[in-house]
């Protein structure tokens, strides 16, 4: 690559090389580079323009837009200067002092003022206990409408057979038109909450109505379908909450200006359309009373989300919301912080062992120069609003607060490359706003990850993630799997994720069947099958190593066996998924399809009134309260 936009790309954090997962060197093509910086607002076009804009990268500044600095720590300062703290506080220094309390302060030196930020060392060590993950949309009980809803949550966390917590899936806000998109990885909004896992009953104003409107709403209740009607199921839900939603009334724009900007993008979008970059240029003023329907909406998820936090007030840890890695770019968030978005960049990540053809996930990302002039305001007040419902949050894809697989337009999955990010900032951030909420951290470290993410999650006393199917010793020529006692303290341990195969599909190859007929294969069908019998021969023998099966045990033994094998690790916390202990053959999510494969929107087919009362359920639950009992 040429030596001037080699320079230009790390003067702006974009790699020009990465270790793939073999664990070789690659090189970033220059088409790439170039991409990723016009992602940035840097015209690497041509070799003059290489030059100009080398010629520009600004000097490094006394006083960057944000300054982190860790509890009890000190920073130089280019000169007298002013701090005002988060409490009104103000102190002349020359230094950042060492006593500075946690929080949001202002740093004033000369006629430059920038926001700086005390973030914890670490967190409190999280508790060491067991729970489930949970894809709540598929469940299924005698109260919902079609898909799992707060209700339902409700029901599992009192029927827990003793868990510590329960890990959902993401909960984010969709735009409320339709069709409504299944996934919970492309939200319209990280900062607010999906509508469609209310329970309609449980609003007060439907206890209040008269028998005839309850019959009204009732009647909306749509039929349950093979395959999850994200569709049907909102269109009801709407037309019942409009049935029930107290009136008119002007909106208090002071109470709450971010939910309101929200629901007049809503109240917009029910105009214009979902996608605003197809907006008229002025799409005038969103109808008044729309924009208390949707706020008032809002605050009914939240109700319904803080009664299910009650319910889980007796956990260690309680309710984990599940934060995306990005937001779809044409929803609530990609027009309400353009400012600190790249416009046209498409979040990914390279090809891995799973996804061999790379990933394109759609989602818009973070400006990292955008997030350091502007305070990092936007990332901070997504997270407290997230941690207002949670005892914990699992980040998924954590790896992303170090840097990001960007894809420029027009190439694909395979053909982007890295943006770095300030680790200090991005987990210290996180940090604090946890510290706040008394609420541990999780981060999905799995796939192609740096040493650093792991080593910066286990100082901060965050929790990794440690997958069976992939804990293994690669520098093994058969890749075998590492015995119970040697996985890592600092984890969330669990047989599979949403992305992996079931227990059951583990065991029966279904992975390789579904993605030979779906073209997913970087190789033959008959190489991946080989590779898929040696995996489950491996961890046969593993199984078999630690005592938890014989020759003659039974599938469902070997799942209970998995669950054993991992309550023996040493890991804080263990889960259980229902998928695994109820046999479920489909994994929730094929990564690299969509319309191929029905991720996100196949329901358990087993009732939630028979889930909690499954003798497989309390099984898993007594394996791993035995080992990990919740407190």
């Amino acid at each position: 690559m040429d030596v001037d936009l080699s320079a230009l790309a790390a003067a702006h954090g974009v790699a020009t090389s990465y270790e793939d997962w073999h664990r070789e060197e690659r090189e970033v093509a220059p088409e790439s580079v170039i991409g990723v910086l016009g992602l940035l607002g840097v015209d690497a076009s041509t070799p003059a323009a290489v030059r100009a804009a080398l010629a520009a990268v600004p000097a490094k500044q006394d006083l960057p837009g944000t300054v982190v600095v860790r509890e009890g720590t000190t920073r130089p300062l280019p000169g007298p200067s002013r701090i005002t703290c988060e409490d009104g506080a103000v102190r002349e220094v020359t230094a950042v002092p060492a006593d500075l309390p946690l929080g949001w302060h202002r740093l004033r030196h000369g006629d430059r003022e920038v926001t700086l930020v005390v973030v914890p060392v670490e967190l409190p060590e999280p508790p060491e206990t067991w729970g489930w993950m949970l894809q709540l949309y598929a469940l299924r009980s005698a109260g919902s409408w079609g898909m799992g809803d707060l209700g339902d949550l409700r029901t599992f966390i009192e029927n827990s057979h003793g868990a510590g917590l329960v890990l959902l899936n993401p909960l984010h806000a969709i735009t409320p038109t339709t069709p409504v998109p299944a996934s919970p990885y492309s939200p319209s909004s990280r900062r607010f909450a999906n509508p469609l896992y209310l329970r309609i009953s449980d609003i007060n104003q439907y206890k209040s109505a008269s028998p005839a409107v309850k019959a009204q709403v009732d009647a909306l209740r749509p039929a349950d379908t093979e395959l999850i009607d994200y569709t049907a199921v909102w269109e009801a839900k709407r037309a019942a909450l409009e049935l029930l939603f107290p009136g008119k009334g002007q909106v208090d724009r002071d109470a709450d200006p971010g939910l309101t900007e929200f629901a007049e993008f809503c109240a917009l979008a029910e105009r214009h359309g979902p996608n605003w970059p197809t907006w008229p240029a002025d799409p005038g003023r969103p109808d008044e009373d729309r924009v208390a329907f949707h706020i008032w909406v809002q605050r009914l998820v939240e109700e319904q989300l803080e009664a299910a936090n009650r319910a889980a007030a007796g956990m260690p840890v309680g309710v984990v919301l599940d934060l995306a890695v990005g937001i779809d770019p044409n929803g609530a968030d990609g027009w309400l912080l353009q400012d600190v978005l790249a416009a046209g960049v498409h979040a990914g990540a390279p090809p891995d062992a799973f996804n061999q053809l790379g990933q394109d996930w759609g989602l818009a990302a973070w400006r990292p120069d955008r997030l350091i002039e502007t305070g990092y305001a936007a990332y901070r007040d997504m997270l407290r609003r997230i941690f207002r419902h949670a005892g914990g949050l699992r980040v998924d894809h954590v790896a992303g607060l170090w840097r990001l697989w960007w894809v420029p337009p027009g190439l694909g999955p395979a053909e982007g490359t890295y943006v770095h990010y300030d680790p200090e900032a991005m987990l210290g951030i996180l940090a604090l706003e946890a510290h706040r909420a008394g609420a541990v951290v999780i981060g999905e470290d799995l796939g192609t990850v740096q040493p650093a993410v792991t080593e910066g999650l286990e100082r901060m006393n965050m929790l990794g993630s440690a997958v069976l199917w992939f804990t293994r010793d690669w520098d093994d020529p058969d890749s075998v799997f590492v015995p119970a006692e040697d996985y890592p303290r600092n984890a969330l341990a669990s047989v599979s994720t949403h992305d992996l195969p079931t227990a059951a599909g583990f065991l029966t190859g279904e992975q390789v069947r579904v993605r030979a007929r779906l073209g997913q294969l970087a190789g033959t069908v008959e190489d991946e099958q080989r590779a898929a019998d040696a995996d489950r021969a491996q961890l046969l023998l593993a199984l078999t190593k630690e005592g938890l099966i014989t020759p003659d045990s039974s599938s469902e033994e070997i799942v209970v066996a998995m669950h054993e094998f991992l309550a023996r690790t040493p890991c804080r916390l263990v889960t259980a998924s229902l998928y695994d202990v109820l046999g479920v053959l489909d994994q929730p999510n094929l990564p690299g399809t969509t319309d191929e494969y029905p991720n996100w929107r196949m329901p358990i087919t087993t009732s939630l009134e028979q889930i909690v009362v499954d003798p497989r359920v309390r099984r898993i639950a007594g394996v791993l309260s035995a080992k990990k009992g919740a407190g």
